[in-house]
């Protein structure tokens, strides 16, 4: 890993990191803001799923539309920092538009935020996976993550501690460190161009098709969500008191850091979709263990294990994307894959605004969910690669 690419995987890891936090800024004082604007409460989770399928939608455009811009090098960045610019600033004016008690104008700029913070998501991973070379991908998409799993990790105190401020403050943070990244992000484009190795003739063989990787990926995805959002929180009350649950929660992401290094190697060593699948085998196996944990020990041992696990799941997608996409539709293929988490969030969200997930009926189901979803993930992966294989001579 060259200076330059090391330079730029950590520029990244921030990007990750402040959009990441200002997403958890902005669920944090959502249901106050909506308030001040005049929407009712029980409003709140379907704005939230509305927030949710835009994402879903835009990530998917917004990587198919940088595919475009990216044919001419020094043109993508330079577009990206200009919308996220305008994020940016939609997101600051949300604390100062709340008071003025105008719903219209509070979720319209909740939509144009929405909307235009998706040039974050699968663009900056497009420019990785077009310049970046094969060599250099795995490092720099590992800082990538481990960006997004320090603000997972972050996230349950930043809700403690910001619950009772003035949102004005956190906002504008939030916004200006953002900016101050996407501004960036035509630096970045140009180091990673002027490093690139010249991108091979033939493209490499592509062993499943881009529509079966995005199922496995919608898999892997509801299965973290129901894990981290609706199961964790009541295995941990089986040991502990509510109050002590800001401590524990950030345990997942512990285990999700502390996997980058290894699987770093890993990746170059055994390839993107080998760890992809064994990501979702090993996350079945430690979810299905942490819904029978004995023990607080046991439990944490189990968390650490599902968090290795799903940075393993992420971060072979990412590179199973990369080559999908390739040659010309990496920002399609990282865009659908965004999109999938995105599908995965909505469906969570949804759970809770129907009430599913407190269906006395539905409870024992989803508390296994999350490993038959990782679970099927992997076995379908493990069929689709052996159907993909040669056949011997």
């Amino acid at each position: 890993m060259t200076p330059i690419t090391r330079h730029v995987g950590i520029y990244f890891a921030l990007l990750q990191l402040f959009f990441t936090l200002a997403w958890t800024v902005y669920v944090i004082f959502l249901p106050r803001l909506a308030a001040e604007a005049g929407i009712p409460k029980s409003w709140i989770l379907w704005i939230l799923i509305a927030d949710q399928l835009v994402f879903m939608i835009a990530d998917w455009l917004m990587g198919a539309k940088a595919d475009r811009m990216s044919r001419i090098v020094g043109t993508l960045g330079p577009r990206l920092a200009l919308i996220t610019l305008l994020s940016a600033f939609a997101f600051l004016l949300l604390p100062f538009a709340a008071p003025l008690a105008s719903p219209l104008l509070f979720l319209g700029l909740t939509f144009l935020w929405t909307v235009t913070s998706s040039a974050l998501r699968a663009p900056p991973l497009m420019l990785i996976s077009k310049y970046a070379g094969a060599g250099a991908q795995p490092a720099i998409a590992g800082l990538w993550l481990f960006g997004f799993g320090i603000a997972g990790a972050i996230a349950p105190y930043l809700t403690g501690v910001l619950r009772d401020t003035d949102a004005r403050l956190p906002f504008a943070l939030a916004s200006i460190a953002v900016a101050v990244a996407a501004w960036a992000l035509a630096w970045a484009e140009r180091h990673l161009a002027t490093a690139a190795a010249p991108l091979p003739e033939t493209p490499e063989r592509k062993p499943l098709p881009i529509a079966a990787f995005l199922a496995i990926v919608a898999l892997t995805a509801l299965g973290f969500q129901v894990h981290f959002s609706l199961s964790s929180a009541p295995q941990y009350l089986r040991f502990v008191p509510a109050a002590e649950l800001g401590q524990l929660m950030p345990v997942f992401w512990v285990g999700f850091n502390l996997a980058m290094l290894p699987l770093t190697y890993l990746i170059r060593r055994h390839g993107d979709f080998k760890v992809l699948a064994a990501g979702a085998a090993v996350g079945a196996l430690a979810v299905a263990y942490a819904t029978q944990a004995g023990s607080l020990g046991l439990l944490i041992a189990a968390q650490l294990a599902a968090g290795a696990a799903w940075a393993a799941v992420m971060f072979g997608a990412f590179g199973a994307a990369i080559l999908l996409g390739r040659s010309g539709r990496e920002g399609y293929a990282t865009g659908g894959m965004f999109s999938m988490f995105a599908f995965a969030a909505m469906l969570r969200i949804l759970m809770i605004a129907t009430q599913l997930n407190q269906d006395t009926g539905l409870q024992q189901a989803l508390m296994y969910l999350p490993a038959a979803c990782w679970g099927a993930a992997a076995l379908l992966l493990v069929m689709l690669l052996s159907r993909s294989r040669p056949a011997a001579a």
